[in-house]
């Protein structure tokens, strides 16, 4: 087992992660290599009487990790068993991993936008996916896990309070998606935010989609059409036909994109329908599910997080229902339809990106059913 203290050598890497807006120095880092190191960790804790927080990408970090830091970017290794539809994946494991074994198989697993995220981290935030309205989330799925107790006992079976060093959890038979996104100018957001939430009501469930208002910066790095614009960027995840999904998106396509990117891709490739960021950075983000997107909620979303917001906030609304409706976790009622989350950059001053995104949430929540713990990003959940 290898600890780090804040003198040593390598301790500022093992702290660092996805999310850099979440400053902590725990005085002790153990990087575990196996479940051993995770007991090990978990007893010495107890022993010196200290919390215990635990990281591996580091992307949901939300308050800074005191006491003992348990780094499990170690711990990566990723078995398919394609005859009963499962995958075992250690703590530190990615979905960029699980996605490449699984689709060796004619497999894909309920990963989600990123590919860089970390399968634990994910799951156990409930596991909002690219498939979520087919299948539900990705903790639905859990088949077992492998948990190290708060006295440093490992077990293997159903979810408990602890520290995971392993899931199983279910694949679905699919090679291939119809997806991609279809990317509108600034002239059309408000055409285009309505037009949207009217054609979200009587999708298929085999149909995911979420609408991303982002403003692009003037970069070489961003495609020519989008550069330097307030886009609107509607994203499309169908485990169908392409002639089904051109169909289905022809009333987003008769709104006059400037960029049309919908095919049918290899489900390795699904990490570039959102295309995200993949380099680490400072953000604070926040959501709140609605059961419905009436006029003065699009109003409020262009007015806080369109082009004339005070705060450069990346807008993203997605679309609940089907599967969705079926689960038994906290975040989500029988009535939630929609996620309204923002993300923004932390420069210079996080106050005032609180204060932006309070005039966004603050409207938005009398009519809220509650918010996904998976999207607060770089604040506490309460």
């Amino acid at each position: 087992m290898q600890t780090f203290t804040p003198d040593q050598h390598g301790y500022l890497e093992e702290i660092a992660g996805f999310q850099t807006g979440v400053p902590s120095t725990p005085p002790l880092v153990v990087a575990a290599t196996g479940a051993d190191d995770v007991a090990a960790a978990v007893r010495l804790a107890a022993r010196r009487g200290l919390p215990i927080s635990v990281q591996a990408t580091g992307h949901g970090l939300g308050t800074p990790a005191e006491g003992v830091l348990v780094s499990t970017r170690r711990m990566t290794g990723v078995s398919i068993d394609p005859s009963r539809g499962l995958a075992r994946v250690a703590a530190g494991t990615t979905w960029a991993a699980v996605i490449e074994a699984a689709a060796e198989h004619g497999l894909a697993p309920l990963s989600g936008s990123a590919p860089g995220v970390g399968v634990t981290g994910y799951t156990l935030g409930g596991g909002f996916g690219l498939l979520g309205r087919q299948f539900g989330l990705a903790a639905d799925h859990v088949r077992s896990a492998d948990v190290v107790l708060p006295d440093g006992t490992v077990t293997r079976g159903p979810l408990e309070a602890g520290i995971v060093t392993a899931l199983e959890f279910s694949l679905f038979p699919l090679r291939t998606i119809y997806g991609g996104g279809l990317h509108f100018g600034p002239k059309r957001l408000a055409d285009v935010l309505r037009g949207w939430r009217d054609w979200t009501a009587d999708l298929p469930d085999a149909l995911g989609t979420s609408l991303a208002m982002i403003p692009y910066p003037d970069l070489p790095m961003v495609p020519e059409p989008l550069r330097g614009k307030h886009i609107a960027h509607v994203r499309v995840a169908y485990a169908g036909s392409a002639d089904d999904g051109d169909r289905l998106v022809a009333p987003l396509r008769a709104l006059g994109p400037l960029r049309d990117t919908l095919a049918t891709m290899p489900f390795t490739e699904s990490g570039t329908i959102a295309a995200e960021p993949p380099h680490p950075h400072a953000y604070l983000g926040d959501n709140r599910v609605l059961p419905s997107l009436p006029d003065d909620v699009l109003t409020t979303v262009l007015d806080h997080a369109g082009p004339d917001a005070p705060v450069p906030t990346v807008l993203i609304i997605d679309l609940l229902g089907g599967a969705y409706r079926r689960s038994t976790a906290p975040d989500f009622t029988p009535e939630s339809r929609y996620t309204v989350r923002a993300l923004s950059v932390v420069d210079p001053d996080p106050a005032t990106v609180h204060a932006a995104q309070a005039k966004l949430f603050d409207p938005l929540t009398p009519g809220s059913t509650g918010r996904l713990r998976s999207f607060v990003y770089g604040q506490p959940l309460s």
